[in-house]
């Protein structure tokens, strides 16, 4: 038989600047395999599985004689093609893809995206549910198939179907498909997969506080997709997964300059159970997700201390309001917190003092000094916190 040159090309354009930076060729599941063929008869070829983040690929087939075999393969010569822009078959200027020969014998083909489809192929020859068909008769073929075809709506699935034109010869068969996968579909967001997270993202708690939530939506959005792939996130635990959007939530919220929203969430969740008389979780949820996490500011610690304060755990609420007042010096509710802990701690002295000294100043929630006194020692008796020397300190401030 007659040997001619394997002639399918491929435009490499000429500035390099034009090359995309966005993706590769992914020879590590590239396909290629070899079938022999009888004559009249046909056959079904099942590609490896393309990748997550395929967007196009190359398919190469080539029939061979006896004895004949590829010069070179088509994972090589895409290694001067930096991606699919560069491929044009049949341009002037072009590269060939390969030089390989081929033989005289010839075949017709389709792609199939389903199993079914590819099998009734194989039993009957009907390709009316192929993704692509070759009709007419070809001992060499190569072509980019785009992410508009069809044959590309079933990731991860493809599949060839030959038929042997020959009448009474086998045929040798090579079929090469290399695919091109695209960085960003690769980590398996697209408008499915997006739209999982944004239902996650509108059940959380903190969006009814929010005035920009489109914003956090879609911020929330981007950064999971940063972080994780589609694949990664759903092989997390539960509870990894749980920790992952808490952290994903804080980014996003700080992004979006609502960070004060999610925070209020956590305040708001541990006065529930101070009010419930649940202290100690009160003062748990406080004190990991606020303070142990640095996000407390000097508000923190005054809700702290009065946890403490109510539980009667004085040198811890004692400890707590220091550090508050710390944080923020001109703060004399802070004084005031400090002046019921020496009250309760037999210091009677020393409370009287801060009385004296802020008797006639107003606090920063609007009360005076004395009408703020006054309402937490009526709470105090509510919580059955000792009430014996109020009265001394009534007399000072009165």
């Amino acid at each position: 038989m007659n040997k001619i040159l394997y002639t399918v090309s491929a435009l490499l354009f000429s500035a390099t600047f034009y090359a995309q930076t966005d993706g590769f060729w992914d020879k590590e599941r590239a396909t290629t395999k070899e079938i022999s063929l009888s004559a009249g008869k046909r056959a079904l070829i099942k590609t490896e599985d393309l990748p997550v983040g395929t967007t196009e690929f190359v398919y190469r087939i080539t029939l061979l004689d006896e004895g004949q075999k590829l010069t070179s393969s088509l994972v090589s010569v895409l290694k001067a093609i930096p991606d699919p822009t560069g491929i044009s078959q049949g341009t002037a200027g072009a590269i060939q893809l390969t030089s390989a020969i081929s033989g005289d014998d010839k075949c017709t083909y389709a792609l199939f995206q389903e199993a079914n489809a590819a099998n009734v192929f194989f039993k009957d020859g009907k390709t009316d549910k192929a993704c692509f068909e070759q009709k007419e008769k070809v001992n060499k073929e190569a072509k980019l198939i785009s992410s508009s075809s069809l044959c590309l709506t079933n990731l991860p699935n493809l599949w060839f179907g030959f038929e042997s034109q020959n009448w009474l010869m086998n045929q040798k068969i090579v079929l090469e498909v290399v695919p091109w996968v695209d960085y960003k579909a690769s980590r398996g967001w697209d408008k499915t997969t997006k739209n999982e997270i944004l239902t996650i993202a509108k059940k959380l708690p903190v969006v009814s506080k929010l005035t920009k939530k489109d914003q956090f939506y879609a911020v929330f959005i981007e950064n999971m997709a940063k972080k994780f792939t589609y694949r990664d996130f759903l092989q997390l635990l539960t509870v990894e997964k749980n920790n992952a959007i808490d952290k994903l939530t804080e980014e996003s919220l700080k992004s979006t300059s609502e960070l004060k929203a999610y925070y209020d969430i956590i305040r708001e969740k541990s006065f529930a159970a101070f009010q419930k008389g649940n202290y100690e979780e009160a003062i748990t949820i406080i004190s990991s997700e606020m303070m142990a996490k640095n996000r407390a500011t000097y508000i923190d610690y005054e809700i702290l201390g009065d946890y403490y304060l109510f539980s009667k755990q004085f040198t811890k609420a004692e400890e707590t309001y220091n550090k508050g007042l710390k944080l923020n010096p001109s703060e004399i509710h802070f004084q005031l917190n400090l002046a019921h802990i020496y009250l309760f701690t037999d210091r009677i002295s020393d409370a009287k003092d801060i009385h004296k000294k802020y008797a006639h100043e107003s606090l920063s929630n609007g009360k005076t000094w004395i009408a703020q006194t006054k309402l937490d020692f009526t709470t105090f008796e509510k919580h059955e916190l000792p009430t014996d020397d109020f009265k001394k300190i009534l007399r000072v401030i009165e």
